[in-house]
């Protein structure tokens, strides 16, 4: 008699575990709740314009580049006060930029004209730096001139510099041997070359009319000497 074999109940161990994985049903098998986007159209149309603006700005300036102009350069220095002359000026291409640089076809009207402002050289003139009259060539000013020794004057002066004009008596002068300021800051017009008495150079200043004359009287005996001032330009 053939005994039949009956079914043990058990599962095996591989299919517990592919049902367990397959039906989980706790914490782990649920996802967590995602937030909904914001979105922000006023931004992304702000950034757009900016980058469309930034695109236009730069192919205008482009386009711009190859357009040049012949404008004004200084190309010695000028004091605030000084009239421009030819020699100052020389003629530069720069590119169309809309700034109001005084072309190169004014340069006759700008030699009947002053300075307002001390102009150093490789400065492009605009017309704010331009005017039509000057308070240190008009009423009230002198131009004196003076044959400076070595010592009596900087080696780095320069037209349009400012200066102190000092009195300094000579070792045999009597009564007061101290300097004392006669200008306080005086304009140097011009400046001459060396001459062959030994003199360092010819500088012209222009100083007030009532102070000239005492200037040019201690000029002559060679007690004026002359201070640098770089920061009063």
């Amino acid at each position: 008699m053939r005994t039949s074999e009956k079914p043990t109940g058990r599962v095996p161990v591989n299919a517990e575990r592919q049902t367990s994985a397959g039906t989980l049903s706790g914490p782990a098998s649920r996802k967590l709740p995602v937030p909904p986007r914001e979105r922000k159209p006023a931004l992304a149309a702000l950034a757009v314009l900016l980058i469309l603006g930034g695109a236009l700005a730069t192919t205008l300036l482009v386009m711009r580049s190859g357009d040049r102009v012949s404008a004004i350069a200084i190309s010695q220095q000028v004091g605030a006060g000084q009239p421009f002359t030819a020699a100052m000026l020389q003629e530069v291409q720069i590119a169309d930029t809309g700034i109001g640089y005084v072309a190169w076809s004014q340069r006759a009207r700008v030699t009947e004209n002053f300075a307002r402002v001390t102009l150093i050289p490789g400065t492009l003139l605009t017309r704010d730096m331009v005017v039509s009259a000057s308070r240190e060539l008009g009423p009230g000013k002198a131009q004196v001139g003076l044959a400076l020794k070595p010592g009596q004057t900087p080696g780095t002066l320069e037209r349009g510099d400012r200066v102190q004009v000092v009195h300094v008596p000579s070792r045999g002068a009597g009564g007061d041997r101290e300097s004392r300021v006669l200008a306080q800051s005086a304009l140097v017009h011009q400046i001459g070359t060396p001459g062959r008495t030994g003199a360092n150079g010819l500088v012209t200043i222009i100083v007030d009319s009532s102070i000239s004359p005492e200037i040019v009287a201690y000029a002559s005996t060679g007690e004026i000497a002359l201070a640098e001032l770089p920061g009063a330009r």
